[in-house]
Protein backbone atom coordinates (compact mmCIF):
# COMPACT_ATOMS: atom_id res chain seq x y z
CA UNK A 1 0.00 0.00 0.00
CA UNK A 2 0.73 3.84 -0.27
CA UNK A 3 3.47 4.98 2.22
CA UNK A 4 3.67 8.51 3.20
CA UNK A 5 7.07 9.81 4.75
CA UNK A 6 6.04 11.93 7.33
CA UNK A 7 9.20 14.45 9.37
CA UNK A 8 9.65 13.99 13.15
CA UNK A 9 10.01 16.20 15.65
CA UNK A 10 9.43 19.40 14.08
CA UNK A 11 10.02 21.21 17.03
CA UNK A 12 13.39 20.36 16.81
CA UNK A 13 13.71 16.86 16.51
CA UNK A 14 15.50 15.28 13.55
CA UNK A 15 14.33 11.75 11.49
CA UNK A 16 11.50 10.80 9.54
CA UNK A 17 8.82 7.44 9.88
CA UNK A 18 7.10 5.49 7.47
CA UNK A 19 3.03 4.96 8.07
CA UNK A 20 1.29 2.80 5.66
CA UNK A 21 -2.29 4.64 4.36
CA UNK A 22 -4.25 4.34 1.26
CA UNK A 23 -3.25 3.48 -2.44
CA UNK A 24 -2.51 6.14 -4.63
CA UNK A 25 -2.35 6.07 -8.81
CA UNK A 26 -1.57 8.61 -11.19
CA UNK A 27 -1.57 9.00 -14.69
CA UNK A 28 0.91 10.66 -16.49
CA UNK A 29 1.66 11.49 -20.76
CA UNK A 30 2.17 13.93 -23.04
CA UNK A 31 -0.86 15.90 -24.44
CA UNK A 32 -3.42 13.64 -25.93
CA UNK A 33 -2.61 10.51 -24.60
CA UNK A 34 -5.78 9.69 -22.60
CA UNK A 35 -5.27 9.88 -19.40
CA UNK A 36 -8.46 11.66 -18.71
CA UNK A 37 -10.05 9.19 -20.29
CA UNK A 38 -8.10 5.78 -18.46
CA UNK A 39 -8.17 7.77 -15.04
CA UNK A 40 -11.91 8.27 -15.42
CA UNK A 41 -12.53 4.53 -16.63
CA UNK A 42 -10.18 3.13 -13.97
CA UNK A 43 -11.45 4.83 -11.13
CA UNK A 44 -15.64 4.00 -12.00
CA UNK A 45 -13.84 0.09 -12.20
CA UNK A 46 -12.35 0.22 -8.82
CA UNK A 47 -15.63 1.14 -7.62
CA UNK A 48 -17.60 -1.65 -9.20
CA UNK A 49 -15.30 -3.68 -7.26
CA UNK A 50 -16.21 -1.96 -4.04
CA UNK A 51 -12.97 0.09 -3.50
CA UNK A 52 -13.21 3.37 -1.89
CA UNK A 53 -12.23 5.52 -4.74
CA UNK A 54 -11.00 9.39 -4.59
CA UNK A 55 -10.71 10.89 -8.25
CA UNK A 56 -9.19 14.46 -8.69
CA UNK A 57 -6.67 16.05 -11.44
CA UNK A 58 -4.05 18.23 -11.59
CA UNK A 59 -4.18 21.72 -11.58
CA UNK A 60 -7.01 21.64 -10.22
CA UNK A 61 -9.76 19.30 -7.85
CA UNK A 62 -10.43 21.43 -5.52
CA UNK A 63 -11.64 24.98 -5.76
CA UNK A 64 -8.46 27.13 -5.02
CA UNK A 65 -6.53 24.93 -7.18
CA UNK A 66 -9.22 25.32 -9.80
CA UNK A 67 -8.88 28.76 -10.44
CA UNK A 68 -5.00 28.48 -10.64
CA UNK A 69 -5.49 26.32 -13.46
CA UNK A 70 -7.34 29.20 -15.36
CA UNK A 71 -4.77 31.32 -14.86
CA UNK A 72 -1.99 28.72 -16.20
CA UNK A 73 -4.24 27.41 -18.63
CA UNK A 74 -5.17 30.35 -20.38
CA UNK A 75 -3.70 30.89 -23.94
CA UNK A 76 -3.83 34.88 -23.34
CA UNK A 77 -1.24 34.39 -20.44
CA UNK A 78 1.52 33.87 -23.18
CA UNK A 79 4.13 35.69 -21.14
CA UNK A 80 3.93 33.61 -18.29
CA UNK A 81 7.95 33.09 -17.26
CA UNK A 82 8.16 29.20 -16.66
CA UNK A 83 9.46 29.86 -12.69
CA UNK A 84 5.89 31.53 -12.87
CA UNK A 85 4.71 28.27 -13.91
CA UNK A 86 6.26 26.15 -11.94
CA UNK A 87 5.31 27.51 -8.53
CA UNK A 88 1.72 27.95 -9.95
CA UNK A 89 1.87 24.58 -10.17
CA UNK A 90 3.01 23.59 -7.25
CA UNK A 91 0.41 26.10 -5.56
CA UNK A 92 -2.21 24.34 -6.85
CA UNK A 93 -0.79 20.76 -5.40
CA UNK A 94 0.26 21.91 -2.21
CA UNK A 95 -3.62 23.00 -1.94
CA UNK A 96 -5.28 19.68 -3.21
CA UNK A 97 -2.76 17.51 -0.86
CA UNK A 98 -4.03 19.18 1.97
CA UNK A 99 -7.50 19.65 1.06
CA UNK A 100 -8.23 15.84 -0.54
CA UNK A 101 -5.37 14.19 -1.58
CA UNK A 102 -3.65 13.73 2.11
CA UNK A 103 -6.72 13.18 4.25
CA UNK A 104 -8.46 10.23 1.31
CA UNK A 105 -5.08 8.16 1.55
CA UNK A 106 -5.39 8.52 5.41
CA UNK A 107 -8.71 7.09 5.26
CA UNK A 108 -7.75 4.15 3.46
CA UNK A 109 -9.27 5.18 0.06
CA UNK A 110 -7.32 4.31 -3.60
CA UNK A 111 -6.76 7.95 -4.63
CA UNK A 112 -5.96 8.54 -8.94
CA UNK A 113 -5.00 11.35 -9.78
CA UNK A 114 -4.94 12.83 -13.53
CA UNK A 115 -1.03 14.12 -13.30
CA UNK A 116 0.91 14.78 -9.96
CA UNK A 117 4.23 15.72 -9.82
CA UNK A 118 5.96 14.18 -12.39
CA UNK A 119 4.26 16.19 -14.75
CA UNK A 120 6.28 19.65 -13.46
CA UNK A 121 9.75 17.86 -13.16
CA UNK A 122 8.86 16.58 -16.86
CA UNK A 123 7.13 20.09 -18.30
CA UNK A 124 9.23 22.84 -16.37
CA UNK A 125 12.07 20.59 -15.84
CA UNK A 126 13.08 18.26 -18.82
CA UNK A 127 11.54 20.78 -21.13
CA UNK A 128 11.04 23.78 -19.46
CA UNK A 129 14.46 23.96 -18.40
CA UNK A 130 14.34 24.27 -14.57
CA UNK A 131 16.94 22.42 -12.50
CA UNK A 132 15.29 19.26 -11.72
CA UNK A 133 16.68 19.06 -8.33
CA UNK A 134 15.07 22.20 -7.47
CA UNK A 135 11.76 21.05 -8.73
CA UNK A 136 11.90 18.15 -6.50
CA UNK A 137 12.86 19.57 -3.42
CA UNK A 138 10.07 22.24 -4.09
CA UNK A 139 7.83 18.84 -4.55
CA UNK A 140 8.50 16.92 -1.69
CA UNK A 141 7.09 20.20 0.63
CA UNK A 142 4.27 20.59 -1.45
CA UNK A 143 3.35 17.18 -1.64
CA UNK A 144 4.07 16.76 1.63
CA UNK A 145 6.43 13.77 1.51
CA UNK A 146 3.53 12.20 -0.84
CA UNK A 147 4.56 9.84 -3.75
CA UNK A 148 2.56 7.20 -5.71
CA UNK A 149 2.67 3.74 -5.25
CA UNK A 150 2.35 3.27 -8.78
CA UNK A 151 1.84 5.85 -11.96
CA UNK A 152 0.53 4.71 -15.33
CA UNK A 153 2.91 6.48 -18.17
CA UNK A 154 0.15 6.56 -21.59
CA UNK A 155 3.50 7.13 -23.93
CA UNK A 156 2.39 8.36 -27.42
CA UNK A 157 3.85 10.34 -30.27
CA UNK A 158 4.24 14.17 -28.92
CA UNK A 159 2.79 15.37 -32.78
CA UNK A 160 0.07 12.55 -32.65
CA UNK A 161 -1.35 13.30 -29.24
CA UNK A 162 -1.64 16.96 -29.97
CA UNK A 163 -4.09 16.15 -33.02
CA UNK A 164 -5.73 14.07 -31.14
CA UNK A 165 -6.39 16.51 -28.69
CA UNK A 166 -8.16 19.06 -30.80
CA UNK A 167 -8.24 22.41 -32.49
CA UNK A 168 -8.65 24.65 -29.58
CA UNK A 169 -5.54 24.12 -27.40
CA UNK A 170 -5.06 25.92 -24.06
CA UNK A 171 -1.99 27.55 -23.41
CA UNK A 172 0.44 24.68 -22.51
CA UNK A 173 -0.94 22.77 -25.73
CA UNK A 174 -0.17 25.49 -27.65
CA UNK A 175 3.28 25.01 -26.73
CA UNK A 176 6.02 24.53 -29.27
CA UNK A 177 6.22 20.53 -31.04
CA UNK A 178 9.68 20.71 -29.70
CA UNK A 179 8.95 21.22 -26.32
CA UNK A 180 6.17 19.11 -26.26
CA UNK A 181 8.74 16.03 -27.73
CA UNK A 182 11.38 16.92 -24.74
CA UNK A 183 8.19 16.44 -22.58
CA UNK A 184 7.88 13.11 -23.87
CA UNK A 185 11.67 12.48 -23.61
CA UNK A 186 11.50 12.90 -20.32
CA UNK A 187 8.79 10.61 -18.98
CA UNK A 188 10.32 8.22 -20.69
CA UNK A 189 13.73 9.46 -18.70
CA UNK A 190 12.21 9.20 -15.81
CA UNK A 191 9.73 5.58 -15.87
CA UNK A 192 14.05 4.19 -16.81
CA UNK A 193 15.28 5.53 -13.64
CA UNK A 194 12.20 4.40 -11.65
CA UNK A 195 10.89 1.37 -13.72
CA UNK A 196 8.99 -0.31 -10.40
CA UNK A 197 6.44 2.49 -10.04
CA UNK A 198 6.13 3.78 -13.77
CA UNK A 199 4.14 1.44 -15.92
CA UNK A 200 4.61 2.57 -19.46
CA UNK A 201 1.30 2.29 -21.90
CA UNK A 202 1.49 2.55 -25.20
CA UNK A 203 -1.61 5.09 -25.75
CA UNK A 204 -1.41 4.23 -29.44
CA UNK A 205 -4.07 0.81 -29.09
CA UNK A 206 -7.46 0.09 -28.17
CA UNK A 207 -9.01 2.22 -25.32
CA UNK A 208 -10.30 -1.33 -23.81
CA UNK A 209 -7.37 -3.45 -24.60
CA UNK A 210 -5.43 -0.60 -23.13
CA UNK A 211 -7.69 -0.01 -20.17
CA UNK A 212 -7.77 -3.81 -19.37
CA UNK A 213 -4.09 -4.19 -19.15
CA UNK A 214 -3.73 -0.89 -16.30
CA UNK A 215 -6.85 -2.74 -14.39
CA UNK A 216 -4.52 -6.07 -14.29
CA UNK A 217 -2.03 -4.33 -13.10
CA UNK A 218 -3.69 -2.25 -10.67
CA UNK A 219 -5.55 -5.31 -9.20
CA UNK A 220 -3.01 -7.52 -8.69
CA UNK A 221 -1.17 -4.61 -6.58
CA UNK A 222 -3.92 -4.15 -4.71
CA UNK A 223 -4.44 -7.81 -4.12
CA UNK A 224 -0.79 -7.60 -2.02
CA UNK A 225 -1.63 -5.23 -0.22
CA UNK A 226 1.69 -3.16 -1.69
Amino acid sequence: MYWKIQRMGLSGGKGYSLMRDGFFITFEGPEGSGKTTHSKLLADFLKTKGYKVVYTREPGGVIISEKIRKILLDPRNNRMDILCEMFLYMAARAQIVKEKIKPALESGSVVISDRFMDATIVYQGYAGGIDTAIIKKIGLVATRGIRPDITFLLDIDAGQGLRRSGDVKDRMEKKPLQFHRKVREGYLLLAKKEPKRIKIISATGDIQETQDKIRRIVLERLSKGS
